[in-house]
């Protein structure tokens, strides 16, 4: 059989439309076509287990002032202390609270009290269960905003309190420079909460 003669008869297919694309020069590899404002993944870890750290040395340095009986702070007009906060408290609940429970027990509440600043402080800073200390010091950090709110002061006086808390609840921070990335347990390896 010399061949088949309807398979001879069929044309070629005509080639591809040509697209439009840019000279050779102006081409761009596929890595580097990425929106300039997408960060680097590391960056980004790095970025958060700084802010991390930034907020776990803030409450250590609360419990550690505590300890070592530094209950005030006046510079110029501004006076910090709880005593003040309490007597100005106009909320009922609050006040009550403060003066007739914390202020009159104010020296094993302030030991409980570092030491619960002392120990967030401590787990942010090592990056250790890392989203559940930020949601302990985010429930420290509304205490704080209702008692400033209580007391007649803008409520958003000292966000620091509260805002890095709420973030790094939600963000499993501790895997970039902290131990929870390094725990065997592959549930902290993964991010998976409260790690």
């Amino acid at each position: 059989m010399p061949g088949n003669p309807v398979i001879k008869n069929i044309p070629p297919s005509p080639p591809p439309p040509a697209t439009a694309s840019p000279p050779a020069a102006q081409q761009t590899p596929a890595a580097q076509q990425t929106p300039a404002a997408t960060p680097d993944a590391t960056r980004l870890g790095r970025g958060l287990a700084a802010f991390r750290i930034f907020t776990g040395v803030i409450l250590l340095a609360n419990g550690l002032a505590k300890f070592l009986g530094i209950a005030q702070i006046k510079i110029g007009p501004y006076n910090a202390n709880l005593e003040s906060e309490g007597k100005k408290a106009e909320l009922p609940l609050v006040g009550r609270f403060i003066n007739n429970v914390l202020l009159p027990n104010v020296g094993a509440l302030g030991w409980l009290i570092a030491v619960f600043e002392v120990g967030v402080g401590l787990l942010l800073v090592l990056g250790l269960i890392s989203r559940g200390a930020a949601l302990l010091a985010l429930f420290h950090g509304l205490g704080l905003a209702v008692l400033y709110f209580s007391s007649d002061r803008w409520l958003f006086e000292q966000p620091f309190d509260y805002v890095p808390a709420a973030i790094l609840a939600l963000v499993p921070s501790g895997l970039v420079w902290g131990l929870d990335g390094r725990l065997p347990l592959e549930r902290a390896r993964q991010g998976r909460w409260p790690f």
